[in-house]
Formats: structure tokens, sequence, C-alpha cells
């Protein structure tokens, strides 16, 4: 059974004991993705894997694979007259309870088998690290990922992202979520964005040194050359977030090698229309006007048909992918030529900052967050929606008054990376809302957000 006989045999299902039929389901989702299936005890792949509870009473997880994940699965079935999910609870038996099953929000039921998946995370052997995913399962509909690749288990956020965490039933004929999952079950280590960003941002370093090195052998000022190169790094960047037409830059370069003698002006051109706005000859579009006169100094260094193939390498990386940290390293270059480090020697790898803001910043926000989450839960369940909204209101306002201060930020990337991490919290805040008031319209939410969490927070001290 491939793919998609797997989506038409279990779509639309309802109803049904959650024990009778996640094995199942599991193990013909591994047969139509041609991944090893789930072994028997002892193996550290398998069903029903044994911890111990905080009183030692046991436990078992829904399914494991060391290394990999730990999967947790319910199973609901939709109630068309109010457009919720009634989770089907089982006996301590294992089978269906006879009893009225309990009507609750079908997130706040996922988010309860997430919460499960974290705390099996800390009861596993005192030889296994955390995996780095953790996947919620409604039988025969979702699958949900959170990721933590620090083996430290302290951090699962949504994966990729908040908005893209739930994996439908019917998304995986998509070719790219079959390959995501084959990944999360074989290779979880390849979907790790701080090693993809690593990668990327020692590629563009190096190709950065090339062009600094051979500018300052030939007599230009560190200073002037640190800043000539911070802009076109952030052209480059600007060019992949869609903020300058795509491959224009890039295009620009090519035609600059060809013909080196254009590049200084064509660049210094290029410059004044994103500090003025209009028409680019060198990019053959309108450009956008970009503010606080970063653009204000418009000269382009010439540069060799060689240093602008490094340019256009450095072009070609997925500058979404590179570390922010970068610029913060030229400019410290440009700020203290004389006990600088050539470019990336400052970069401190992204998982020794993230270690030190979970600590010191997340962990903090995270526990206010679930006791704020637990509150609104108990207030929904009581029917008080409006009070459930004013707890959630009143953390993201916390949140969004929240000061970080970095007393000696060098290039600011640890201020970056707590930037980026408060952003993922708030978009876990503002979700929560949405499903509180059972709506997916942004519109609903963010007209009542008065404000979000943003640079202004986040302060840094440095001496130079």
């Amino acid at each position: 059974m491939g793919v998609e006989g797997f989506i038409a045999r279990w779509g639309g299902r309802e109803g049904g004991a959650e024990r009778a039929n996640y094995a199942l389901f599991l193990a013909e989702l591994t047969a139509a993705l041609d991944l090893p299936p789930p072994q028997p005890a002892p193996s550290d792949y398998r069903y029903e894997y044994p911890v111990r509870g905080a009183a030692g009473q046991p436990l078992r997880i829904d399914l494991y694979k060391k290394g990999c994940f730990i999967l947790e699965a319910k199973q609901s079935r939709l109630d068309p007259a109010k457009g919720e999910a009634i989770i089907v609870q089982e006996d301590l038996f294992g089978d269906a309870a006879p009893a009225r099953p309990r009507r609750r929000r079908w997130d706040a039921d996922m988010r309860a088998a997430f919460n499960q998946a974290w705390d099996y995370a800390s009861r596993l052997p005192p030889d296994h690290d955390r995996p780095p995913f953790l996947i919620t399962c409604d039988v025969g509909r979702t699958f949900e990922l959170y990721s933590d690749f620090t083996g430290q288990g302290r951090a699962y956020r949504a994966f990729p992202a908040e908005r893209e965490r739930v994996i439908a039933l019917e998304a995986l004929a998509d070719p790219d979520i079959q390959e995501r999952l084959r990944a999360v079950w074989t290779a979880p280590a390849t979907l790790d964005p701080a090693k993809r960003r690593a990668e990327a941002t020692r590629e563009v370093a190096a190709y950065l040194a090339e062009v600094s090195r051979a500018l300052e052998k030939r007599g230009k000022p560190p200073e002037e050359v640190a800043t000539f190169l911070t802009r076109v790094l952030f052209a480059m960047f600007a060019e992949d977030v869609g903020l300058l037409p795509a491959d224009g830059f890039k295009t620009l370069l090519q035609r600059c090698q060809e013909s080196p003698d254009t590049f200084a002006p064509q660049v210094s051109d290029l410059f004044q229309r994103m500090d003025e706005g209009g028409f680019s000859p060198g990019l053959g579009a309108m450009v956008r006007r970009f503010n606080g006169a970063f653009y204000k100094d418009r000269r382009a260094f010439p540069l060799e048909r060689e240093e602008i193939g490094a340019l256009l390498a450095a072009a070609g990386k997925d500058w979404r992918d590179v570390e922010p940290a970068i610029f913060g390293t030229l400019l410290e270059q440009a700020l203290d030529p004389k006990d600088r480090a050539r470019l990336g020697a400052h970069y401190t790898p992204r998982p020794y900052v993230e270690r030190l803001v979970q600590a010191t910043v997340m962990d903090p926000l995270r526990a206010d967050w679930d006791a704020a989450r637990a509150a609104a839960e108990d207030r929904q369940a009581r029917g008080d929606t409006q009070g459930a909204q004013l707890e959630l209101v009143a953390f993201h306002d916390q949140l969004t008054r929240t000061r970080v201060l970095d007393p000696a930020c060098g290039t600011g990337n640890f201020l970056y990376v707590t930037l980026e991490l408060m952003k993922a919290l708030e978009s876990e805040v503002l979700e929560a809302r949405a499903g509180l008031v059972g709506a997916e319209d942004e519109d609903l939410i963010t007209a009542v957000v008065k404000r979000g969490v943003d640079p202004r927070q986040f302060l840094g001290l440095e001496l130079n």
C-alpha cells in the first residue's frame, strides 16, 4: 500500500479507541513511506516503551525511537454541530470508555498530548539524550511536529514553524512532507536549522574574507572595507527576503564579472537607489527606499574578476540561512581594526548562544506561559471564554514589555537569538488565542494586539 492508498484507507474515519488503532495506523504509515517498522522489546524503537513516573509508577510511550522521536497518539472525531473535536478516551484496560466522552477543544487535547510527550522525554534512561523531535498524532487526521536539537529537551518548539507544525493526513501526498517525515524517522540531524545556518555562515565568511584581504592589500582602510561589505551583504539578504527584486543583485554581479570595470559604478548606483528609492538601471526594476541612512554613503570599491566571483558565490547562498551575527562581525572589524580577528573569528556558534539564552531568558518566560495557558484552559473549561482570553492577553502583554540587556553585546548575536526565540513564543501565544476563539482569521487576533515583540525591547552595551 502506497501513500495514496494509506490516505484513502484512513481518511474520514471517525471514532474508535485510540489503543485499538494507533499501532496499526503507524505501522501502515511506516510501510507507506518505506520506513523500517517498530521492533519488538527490548528494542529502542518500539511501541509502549516503558518509563517511570515521578512516583515510580509505570508509564508507556506510544512510540519511541532512540535519538529520533517520542510520539504520543490520540484519536478524535469531529462534532459537526460545534466544529469541535471529541477526544475519545480509553479506560484503564485500553478499551474505549463507554461513558460520555469529554468535549474539549481539539487544540487543548493535542497540547496535553504534547505536554505528556515532553514529560516522557525527561523520564528516558540516563544514557538516552532527549530526542530531537516530539510528535503528537491525531490518528487518521494529523501529525504535529516539535523540535529541540540540543539534546537537552528544554525548549521543544513547533517545527519547522508554528504555522507549519500540523501535517494533515492529506498533506502526506506532498513529496516534501514525505521526505520530512522520513528524515524525522531516520536522520533527524539533517533537519537541524542551526547546522544549516552554521555551514552557510562559515562559507559566506570565507568569501568575504577573501574580498576583504584583497582590498586591504590595496591600501583601503579596514573600516571602509567593512562598511562597504556590510552594505553589499545586506543587499544579498534583501534580495533573498523579497525586499529587492528576485535574483536582481545576483544578475548584476554576473554582468560585472564579465566586465569588472562596471562593478563600482553599477553598485554605487544601486546603493543610491536603495537610499532614495526609484528605478535601478542595474536591476532593471523599481527599488524601495531603505531608510535609516544606511546607504547614504554610496561608495563602492573597484574589484577584480575573482573578487566579484567571490561575492557572487556568497550571493548564491540562501541568506535566510545566514546568521545575522555576520553583520555584527563586519561592524566589529570596522570599529576595532587593531585587535580584530578575521571575518568569522568572533562568531559564536548558535547552539552555545541558544543554550545560555534558554537558561537565562526563555525558561522563566516559558514557566510563566505554562501557568497562563493552564489558567486559560481552566477558565475555558468552566465556560469563561472571556476570562480565558484575558489570561492570554495578560501574558502577551508581559512578553511585549520584557526587556533584555546584554552588557557586553559584541556583535549582538545573543540579542538576536533572544529576539528570535521570544518571537517564536509570541507565535504560540497568538495561536492559542486563535484556537480559543475558534477562528483562524489572523485579523481577529491582530486587531486586539496593540504591539508585538520587537527589537526595541533588546538593549546592548559595548566598549567600542
